[in-house]
């Protein structure tokens, strides 16, 4: 690490804190994908996992420690020498490893592992030392700090950097604390605590009241030098402390934040479409720096100023983003090197395989849309073959509306190797859709929400339709696009159900499901 005092280090935990956001559960190759991502836009710590929670969870970190090129590589271990031993077996293999182990301090959190306040005490003694007997770069968490007494936080943290942490990281579990508190609570910890500033001081917010973003930049004004946070702020709850907010608040106003981070800002706009794709949560429109309506004007009087002069009503360029300026160049004969130009001016670098199959879809579309738009290409380019790549997949619908009900489909699915078909009714297309599925393919998942939106606009618009489901604890979200919005709904909900599939086939408990009954 670097003794630039102004150098804010970006500890990306959207791999594991991230993917802890009910339904949003990535397959191994996704988690690979997203922290190679992760590694080239220049994030210093990647947090790839708890390996102690599935197989699945390890074998990820492992790879992702295998593969890194300039990223710390952490994995997060509770207290105790289990976890924090399987933490190190997958992330020894990276060039620079690092171990993340935690336990909850606050008055509330004791009493789940039922420690008094020495026990507690000499627990995280025990297992820092023991993290530092394997890694010489440990990181050390007192979960939930924000509530937790000032005298025993203290007491924890000097504890911790005496045994070997190198890193403290203060979260705010549940995301209770303010900016001013943020901010006086670690320079208190620098100031008063014995080594601290011999160590990093890290800040982990949660969005709980809407105060991540801000938390976070408190932090680091009272003298943080790391940021725990998450690509699109995916995370548990409200979610975390959003990547991007923070990256771009001290490059846009480092007048009075003057901190640099190394992070490639034209990466942002590609890897926050990626992981809302590959978690199946949606960027709402109005998300600050990578929502549709970011860099949108629709105002008069917003549009004469824009066309005057660009920073009248933007602070920042689209380009420092990585976005680039929606424009209407593509149509049914566009060929293939337009395509790979557009998409590579998007965001997107695709393989001869891939390029060839989405061209197919392209000119499918292209045929029943008069204008193909940017985010239609996007849409496209996240759709691409996604209900395919699992146990099931749609090969036919034909769906029979009339003005009285019901309403009836008939569907071909593929179920493993064999193609089946059933006929069902329903109350609307896409109900007889799914009811479809379900004699195909039968299942106990719960619809939990079930939502539609345009990509673009007009009658040809594709929608884009977003389904998540719940069976027995396990959600799992899908998501499809389609100028049919009844052909989206059902590719959605396949999706979906390709991804509970995969939840029924872990083996063990999630990162979701251990608890602190299991710390001993």
């Amino acid at each position: 690490m670097t003794t630039d005092t102004t150098r804010v280090y970006i500890f990306d935990t959207t791999l594991r804190d991230g993917e802890q956001s009910p339904g949003a559960t990535m397959s191994h190759e996704e988690k690979l994908e997203i922290a190679g991502l992760l590694d080239d836009m220049g994030v210093d710590i990647i947090e790839a996992g708890f390996p102690i929670a599935s197989e699945g969870d390890f074998a990820a970190v492992s790879e992702i420690a295998k593969n890194s090129k300039n990223a710390v590589i952490c994995g997060l271990a509770r207290a105790n020498v289990k976890d924090i031993d399987r933490c190190w077996e997958a992330v020894k293999h990276a060039a620079q490893p690092r171990i993340h182990t935690f336990i909850g301090t606050s008055p509330q959190h004791r009493a789940i592992p039922n420690l008094t306040m020495d026990e507690m005490a000499d627990r995280i003694h025990d297992t820092v030392t023991h993290a530092r007997n394997l890694c010489d770069n440990v990181q050390w968490s007192p979960m939930d700090a924000t509530r937790t007494e000032w005298d025993y936080l203290k007491r924890v943290v000097e504890i911790a950097i005496k045994a070997g942490a190198s890193t403290i990281n203060i979260p705010d579990t549940v995301g209770y604390t303010a900016p001013v508190e943020s901010a006086e609570l670690i320079r208190r910890l620098i100031a008063e605590c014995e080594g601290g500033e011999d160590v990093i001081f890290a800040t982990h917010c949660h969005n709980d009241l809407g105060m991540a973003t801000a938390n976070s930049l408190a932090a680091v004004a009272g003298g943080a030098r790391q940021i725990e946070c998450t690509i699109n702020g995916l995370g548990e709850r409200a979610g975390n402390t959003a990547l991007e907010e923070v990256v771009m608040a001290m490059k846009v106003r480092g007048d009075i934040m003057p901190f640099s981070t190394g992070i490639d800002t034209t990466k942002i706009m590609h890897i926050s479409r990626r992981v809302a794709t590959v978690s199946g949560f949606g960027v709402q429109p109005n998300k600050a720096i990578v929502g549709k309506n970011a860099f949108a004007h629709e105002s008069g009087i917003h549009q004469d100023g824009m066309l005057k002069s660009a920073d009248t009503f933007e602070i920042m360029r689209p380009e420092d983003v990585g976005l680039t300026e929606t424009n209407i160049v593509m149509g049914k004969h566009s060929g293939r090197a337009a395509l790979r130009s557009k998409l590579k001016n998007l965001g997107f670098e695709l393989g001869d395989n891939q390029l060839n199959d989405l061209f197919v879809r392209y000119k499918a579309l292209a045929d029943r849309k008069k204008e193909v738009f940017d985010d239609d290409l996007i849409a496209l380019v996240t759709d691409a073959g996604s209900d395919g790549d699992g146990h099931l997949e749609v090969k036919f619908l034909r769906v029979i509306c009339g003005t009285e009900a019901p309403q009836s489909a008939d569907l071909t699915l593929r179920v493993g190797d064999a193609d089946h078909q059933a006929t069902a009714q329903g109350d609307g297309p896409v109900d007889a859709a799914f009811n479809a599925v379900n004699a195909l393919f039968p299942n106990k998942a719960q619809l939990q929400l079930y939502q539609v939106s345009a990509v673009t606009e007009g009658m040809d618009a594709q929608a884009t339709v977003t389904v998540r489901i719940e069976e027995d604890g396990r959600i799992a979200t899908g998501q499809s696009a389609d100028t049919d919005t009844v052909v989206a709904s059902l590719k959605a909900y396949v999706n979906a159900l390709n991804r509970l599939i995969v939840r029924r086939e872990k083996t063990g408990s999630d990162a979701k499901e251990v608890s602190y009954k299991d710390v001993g």
